[in-house]
């Protein structure tokens, strides 16, 4: 297993062999855009692990205090604001290639869409911020005309279809992914020969799992990220440099034939 400068070239060589590459990116994707992550020396819970109440289901549904601190947070996401990276680019450029067979990502943040990537390629597999949903009748809606709620003077807004109470279209810890996302995103990582993990410190699952599943089926296994991973002995090549230059340089590596027939396990719901 090859590791530092000896990584770079490597990873070169997969990525230009590469025909179908499902990718995982995490929070690292962002930083750049201007979207901190969570567990980074600048992460948002190494500053303030307080605030890993507000992404608490059972705090959320208990607690009226944390739900409109939870509303004061969204409203200044950062998220409004931010402009795709040159990270968020590179999958579209490696779509426009042909050989993207899907984005998996763990960010809520949407960058990869508005970069351009087509939305049916994108899985999101802890959801939107920019959607509300309702914990009572589970019904969906814009996240801007709730925020004006808010902004009007209603700190914790509640559902107007039932009363029950809104939060963003998220995944928080306590509730479970969504089985149809899930299940899409396992396809990926089966129908794959190359998995790139990106900007994830894969301690999340169950996302992080998919990785392992990659491997077990064959796929060769990129991770760029810039701290370790539960993960790095499993891959063929870890990258620690910025995201900005790795992905643009990894995509743009030139094609080769591949070394390795393409391999399919099916659909996971039909597993004994």
């Amino acid at each position: 297993m090859q590791r530092g400068t000896g990584d770079w070239q490597r990873a070169r060589e997969l990525f230009g062999g590469a025909r179908r590459i499902t990718a995982l990116t995490g929070a690292g994707v962002s930083t750049s855009a201007g979207i901190p992550d969570f567990r980074g020396p600048n992460g948002v819970w190494t500053k303030n692990p307080a605030a890993q109440r507000l992404t608490d289901i059972d705090s959320y549904v208990a607690d009226p205090q944390v739900r409109e601190q939870a509303w004061r947070n969204r409203a200044e996401h950062p998220a409004w604001h931010a402009e795709p990276s040159a990270a968020h680019r590179a999958f579209v450029d490696l779509d426009r290639s042909g050989r993207l067979r899907a984005l998996l990502t763990q960010n809520i943040d949407e960058l990869h869409q508005r970069a351009g990537l087509d939305r049916d390629k994108v899985l999101e597999l802890h959801g939107t911020i920019f959607q509300v949903v309702c914990l009572d009748c589970g019904a969906l809606g814009p996240m801007a005309a709730t925020l004006e709620r808010v902004a009007a003077g209603e700190p914790d807004p509640p559902c107007r279809s039932c009363g029950g109470i809104l939060k963003s279209a998220t995944v928080s810890f306590g509730q479970s992914l969504d089985p149809d996302v899930i299940r899409a995103a396992q396809r990926a990582a089966l129908d794959c020969d190359l998995f790139l993990a990106a900007g994830t410190s894969l301690t999340v699952h169950p996302a992080a799992g998919l990785v392992e599943l990659a491997v077990k089926a064959g796929a060769e296994l990129i991770i760029c990220n810039a701290e370790p991973t539960p993960y790095d002995e499993l891959a063929a090549a870890v990258l620690r440099d910025p995201l900005d230059e790795v992905l643009p340089g990894l995509v743009d590596a030139p094609l080769v034939e591949p070394t390795r027939p393409l391999h399919t396990w099916g659909d996971p719901s039909t597993w004994a």
